[in-house]
């Protein structure tokens, strides 16, 4: 790659290029100057600062600038300090173009209950003993929000060896895992026979735990089907028909609760859709049983809270919106608890329903699926 133009501005502070097929890149010296890779300002082998904003002059000027083969070099002022930059990191680092607006991150996909016979599934086995399988496999959860394993010992903790292929259990009042069964005086609902309408859980923490992970070890019961909800389809959804409702759930905070064993009262204050300031949707809060009276909404918009709130609940309700499965033992499910709502039908007291569950942190993922993904780049679609 070349530059086919390198312009600096009459005053020193903009840099003009012509890179890779897009014409009038410009660059402004303070941030170029912040950017600088060179090993006085960057550390190589892991790409940190080594000085801070404020050890920076506040207003560089460029002197200088020449192209050099696939980069650019550039002298600023008061430094007198030369950097080289790559072309190519410019390009893909350039913020001189409009972004295309968008409701997701790129790499989302949403769905419903289409994807019934194509939901995203990997081998116990395989993630554990090849890394190809296991960056797929993470890629999907990635994509999707959620995914199955199959063919997992059935042991107890076994859930625990999911997370360390990819990060670290979140421990938390329940402990590093919790059972999921049937008990006498449970202190969650989840313990019961109760059916569980599609939900996000623990959002009564701040932050969310961001992932889920819920193993089985037996499922002769009648009933208990686990099903998820896309909570990013149901929010497309739901903007298409009423973007007044939309703002109502993205633009208040609703409350979520929960006191239920000794020692422990959590709460957070949370919209039940979170989005970044461009608009972008990141996350969704959505279970109404651990809901606190909702106290953030101005009188006059309450009303109207409440139906969109309603209506929100109705889409997430939809079976039409779910992919549902019985978990046999030794299968196990991921799901991004930012996004990926869960739920499970009620079960009877014939037979046996026990899982384990835990929670992790998309962190680790992310950053285990980026370093595959560099080892590896051609993940499978």
């Amino acid at each position: 790659m070349q530059a086919k133009r390198v312009e600096i501005s009459s005053d020193g502070r903009v840099l003009t290029l012509d890179i890779g097929g897009e014409a009038g890149c410009r660059f402004h010296a303070v941030w170029l100057r912040d950017n600088s890779q060179d090993s006085e300002t960057r550390d190589a082998g892991n790409g940190q600062r080594l000085v801070a904003l404020t050890d920076l002059p506040a207003d560089p000027i460029m002197t200088n600038a020449v192209a050099d083969g696939d980069s650019v070099v550039v002298t600023f002022s008061p430094e007198n300090k030369t950097i080289s930059y790559s072309l190519s990191w410019l390009r893909d680092h350039s913020y001189d173009r409009q972004r295309t607006a968008r409701l997701f991150a790129t790499r989302i996909e949403t769905w419903d209950a289409a994807l019934q016979h194509g939901a995203p599934s990997g081998s116990f086995t395989a993630v554990s003993t090849d890394g190809a399988a296991l960056r797929d496999w993470l890629a999907a959860v990635a994509r999707f929000g959620f995914a199955k394993l199959e063919g997992g010992p059935v042991e107890p903790e076994a859930l625990l060896k999911i997370v360390d292929l990819f990060g670290y259990v979140r421990n938390t009042n329940y402990g590093p895992y919790f059972e999921v069964r049937t008990e006498v005086n449970p202190v969650n609902l989840a313990y019961t026979g109760l059916g569980l309408q599609a939900h996000t859980d623990n959002p009564y923490r701040d932050p969310v735990p961001t992932l889920q992970i819920l193993y089985c070890l037996e499922n002769s019961a009648d009933g208990g089907d686990s099903m998820v909800v896309d909570g990013f389809r149901a929010v497309e959804k739901l903007r298409a028909e009423d973007e007044t409702a939309f703002d109502l759930l993205a633009g208040h905070c609703a409350r979520f609760d929960y006191a239920g064993s000794s020692g422990v009262h959590l709460s957070a204050r949370r919209p039940m859709i979170e989005t970044l300031p461009n608009g972008e949707i990141v996350g969704v809060r959505f279970n109404n049983r651990s809901a606190s009276p909702i106290v953030d909404v101005p009188f006059e918009k309450m009303e109207a809270y409440y139906a969109a709130y309603r209506r929100f609940a109705q889409i997430i309700d939809d079976p039409a919106m779910a992919v549902s499965f019985k978990l046999e033992p030794g299968e196990s499910f991921i799901v991004d608890n930012r996004r990926v709502l869960h739920a499970r039908k009620g079960y009877s007291g014939a037979g046996s329903r026990w899982l384990q569950g835990c929670y992790a942190d998309v962190d680790g993922l992310n950053s285990t699926l980026a370093a595959l993904s560099s080892s590896m780049p051609q993940a499978a679609e």
